[in-house]
């Protein structure tokens, strides 16, 4: 099947690594080669790719530019843990260090975590009044440096991060100007509803991650009955439709206040070894399919 027979250009549907089960996190699972997954992201009518944790592609940007342009794809940007709340950790050199990369692939929308600065999300501390200081002004200072050089730089709320739930995201809503990545999954786990905070502040959206999710693994995830990883692994992310996200009503909403930027299919997955069958291009090509027709129900 080609990418001509499977996608319309206008709809500007991106994937992303960990939808094959690259990431960034040590012991993750099985990581699959970039060949194999940027070919079957063309295989399936993606036209773009976030550009997954490093090593994944070629650290030297020309490089990395020239990978993606063999497969056929575009750069979206990245999903970029940083220590954000930390007393003497600046930021920012390592950001710059990432911009550069950006300015040859061509990628223009930065995907920040302020991740807790332990391996995994399982576990997580809480922030004093000090700590959300510095994060809320780390986040401004990240996201002026990103628009100087062209990029928006966006906040990724993220469960086993700083930034969780539902109160935490309002806080970031009110003492900071970023963006947000509405990543429909995390979002929910944590105990914000997605569809109902793109209704919200739609206009504060930049970037969607689409992710489907089964709520009651969600909830026991909430409860901690079991891990954040356990979780994926037994499969909590669902392909679009098939679990308990409204994503017609979320991109209703954003597409209603002129969002104009990527719809990111992201389903976390996490592979025991290189798998037989099709693998988890199957469940990635169910969410373009799904999303297509949501997408052109609304044109």
């Amino acid at each position: 099947m080609t990418a001509e027979e499977t996608t319309a250009p206008e709809h500007k549907i991106a994937g992303a690594p960990i939808s094959w089960g690259v990431c960034e996190v040590p012991g993750w699972g099985y990581q699959l080669g970039p060949d194999r997954v940027l070919k079957e992201m063309r295989d399936v009518g993606l036209l773009a790719t976030e550009l997954g944790p490093e090593g994944f592609l070629p650290s030297e940007p020309a490089a990395m530019a020239r990978v993606l342009s063999e497969h056929g794809l575009q750069a979206v940007g990245g999903f970029t843990p940083l220590i954000l709340h930390v007393r003497g950790h600046d930021p920012i050199p390592e950001v710059e260090r990432i911009l550069e990369g950006y300015a040859a692939s061509g990628a223009r929308v930065l995907v920040l975590s302020a991740v807790t600065g332990s391996a995994g999300y399982d576990t997580r501390p809480q922030l004093d009044d000090a700590g959300w200081k510095r994060l809320l002004s780390n986040l401004d200072r990240v996201a002026l440096l990103a628009a100087d050089r062209g990029v928006q730089a966006v906040l990724h709320p993220h469960v086993g991060t700083m930034i969780e739930t539902g109160e935490e995201v309002q806080h970031v809503l009110d003492g900071s100007s970023i963006s947000l990545c509405l990543d429909t999954g995390h979002l929910l786990i944590g105990g914000t509803d997605p569809a109902e905070l793109a209704r919200q502040a739609p206009e504060r959206i930049a970037h969607l991650h689409l992710k489907d999710v089964d709520s009651k693994m969600a909830a026991q995830v909430q409860s901690g009955q079991i891990t954040y990883t356990e979780a994926v692994r037994v499969g909590m992310y669902r392909p679009l439709g098939q679990g308990d996200v409204d994503v017609p009503a979320i991109v209703g909403h954003v597409r209603a206040h002129g969002y104009n930027g990527w719809y990111t299919l992201e389903q976390d997955t996490i592979l025991t070894k290189e798998p037989k069958d099709e693998g988890p291009v199957a469940d990635v090509r169910t969410s373009a399919e799904y999303l297509r027709t949501v997408l052109d129900q609304l044109d």
